[in-house]
C-alpha cells in the first residue's frame, strides 16, 4: 500500500452526494503518526464556484500491503476502500466500496490511457457496476492540492 500513497486524479467515479457538482478532483493519501492513512480529498464545485475538501482517515483491514481499507470522513462511521485494480507501476488504479454504489477510477495524470480505460471497465462490468453511470471527471483547473507537501503538515 505504501506504493499508493502521494496525489491521485479521479478520472471517473459512481456520483454520491459528497462529490456531486465536483470536477477537478484529487486525492492525497500520506501515513500520519499513529501509522493510518491520512486522506485529503478536493475539487472544484462547479455549481457554487469554489474549491472543496475533506480530510479523512484510513485503516488497514488487515495487512497493510493489501489495498483494503475502512475510510471515515464524516462522523463515527467507516466506510469500505478496496483497490481491486492497479498497473504494476502504481500509476493507475481501481476503486470500489462497500458495495456496487461506489467505484472510483484513479490516475497520477489528469488523463488515462485508452486501454486501460477499456480494461477497467471491463472489469467493473465483470464485477457488476453500472458503468453507463459513470461521471467523468474534468481536469480543467490547477487544484491547489496539487502543490501541497502533505507528508510534512501536522495531523
Amino acid at each position: 500500500m505504501y506504493d499508493y500513497l502521494g496525489n491521485w486524479y479521479e478520472i471517473a467515479r459512481l456520483d454520491y452526494r459528497f462529490e456531486h457538482n465536483l470536477d477537478n478532483v484529487m486525492a492525497n493519501y500520506s501515513v500520519n503518526k499513529e501509522g493510518n492513512v491520512r486522506v485529503i480529498n478536493s475539487g472544484f464545485n462547479t455549481v457554487e464556484g469554489q474549491w472543496e475538501e475533506v480530510e479523512g482517515i484510513g485503516k488497514f483491514r488487515g495487512d497493510e500491503h493489501i489495498g483494503a481499507l475502512k475510510v471515515r470522513f464524516f462522523g463515527p462511521f467507516y466506510e469500505g476502500y478496496n483497490v481491486i485494480a492497479i498497473d504494476n507501476h502504481y500509476n493507475y488504479a481501481l476503486v470500489a466500496g462497500r458495495n456496487l454504489n461506489y467505484l472510483w477510477i484513479l490516475s497520477r495524470d489528469k488523463t488515462l490511457p485508452q486501454p486501460i480505460k477499456e480494461k477497467y471497465l471491463k472489469l467493473s462490468e465483470l464485477i457488476g457496476f453500472n458503468v453507463s453511470k459513470l461521471v467523468w471527471v474534468n481536469h480543467d483547473k490547477v487544484n491547489p492540492l496539487e502543490n501541497r507537501n502533505t507528508q510534512t503538515e501536522e495531523d
